[in-house]
């Protein structure tokens, strides 16, 4: 019989790789970020600032405006997910786990989660030949409007991703015990009231885990939008998240020079938005549904 400190020893080596693999590509390139925003590479201003970079980024008139912009626009990002792609994903689940399509569940669980299968590049120039005014299905400019380009990008987004939400909730939803269901169905329980009474509450843990996952994609989302408009946040910044402004601002794009100082300090506050929404709900609402628990 293996001791337990071996056992530990064993672990702890085969653990060993992935957590080398994490610190080099996650961990490290995080904490250099934020030490790099404390600093200045500027002639004649190098050396430590310390908030001095935060100060510009919240003070400036023109890097504020176009922070809060992007902000704003990523709360938009996400509100569309948050509204649309997540109760599309569990209607789609709710609709696997019936009896409806029990013979062919497999095929449209398979051909539901192609699109997330897809490269994002592929999906861009797919939705931009469907939409194309001229030789499209629609013949307004959607992408060129202000109004309506980030409310498409975003739907675009959502059809590529619901995918993922409808297989998270379809295996919590198969995971609810047969004889809870058989006993609500026996005291007369119909299929709606089953659902939101019986099945809903039982994986409402995994319903805000996905809630705070789409949280944290979107507020590092990036690649749609510069599949489809590069990193030009057109028209008129309206397509413009936090994710193509960090783009811009470190790596200079679209007749901006690249900032390393401040691109850095972007991506520190995306970091601390991100981690302060996963605290407050960690403390707040995790503890609150964990007694539905099974």
């Amino acid at each position: 019989m293996i001791r337990t400190a071996t056992r530990y020893r064993l672990l702890l080596l085969f653990a060993l790789p992935a957590f080398v693999v994490y610190v080099l590509f996650s961990v490290y390139p995080l904490l250099s970020s934020v030490v790099l925003s404390l600093f200045s590479s500027k002639p004649g201003a190098a050396g430590f600032v310390g908030l001095g970079n935060y100060v510009h980024l919240f003070t400036d008139r023109y890097t504020s405006e176009r922070f809060w912009n992007a902000l704003l626009n990523n709360v938009e990002f996400f509100a569309i997910h948050l509204i649309v792609e997540l109760p599309i994903g569990l209607l789609m689940a709710a609709l696997l786990t019936s009896a409806a399509v029990r013979r062919s569940r497999g095929v449209y669980r398979t051909l539901l989660f192609v699109p997330a299968t897809l490269s994002v590049v592929i999906v861009g120039f797919l939705w931009r030949l469907i939409i194309n005014p001229l030789w499209g299905f629609v013949k307004f400019p959607l992408l060129g409007d202000q109004h309506t380009a980030l409310p498409t990008i975003s739907l675009m987004s959502v059809w590529e991703y619901v995918g993922i939400p409808m297989i998270f909730l379809y295996t919590a939803l198969i995971a609810v015990p047969h004889d809870m269901v058989e006993a609500a169905r026996i005291d007369g329980a119909r299929s709606w009231s089953l659902f939101w009474r019986i099945k809903f509450p039982l994986i409402a843990p995994q319903f805000a885990l996905i809630v705070i996952l789409t949280y944290i994609w979107t507020f590092n989302g990036f690649d749609i939008v510069y599949a489809l408009n590069g990193s030009a946040p057109g028209p008129n910044y309206s397509t413009d998240i936090l994710g193509t402004l960090f783009y811009r601002t470190f790596f200079g794009s679209s007749g901006q020079v690249a900032d390393l100082d401040l691109g850095a300090t972007i991506a520190s506050v995306i970091f601390l938005i991100i981690l302060i929404t996963t605290a407050a709900y960690v403390v707040v609402l995790q503890r609150r549904i964990r007694t539905y628990q099974l």
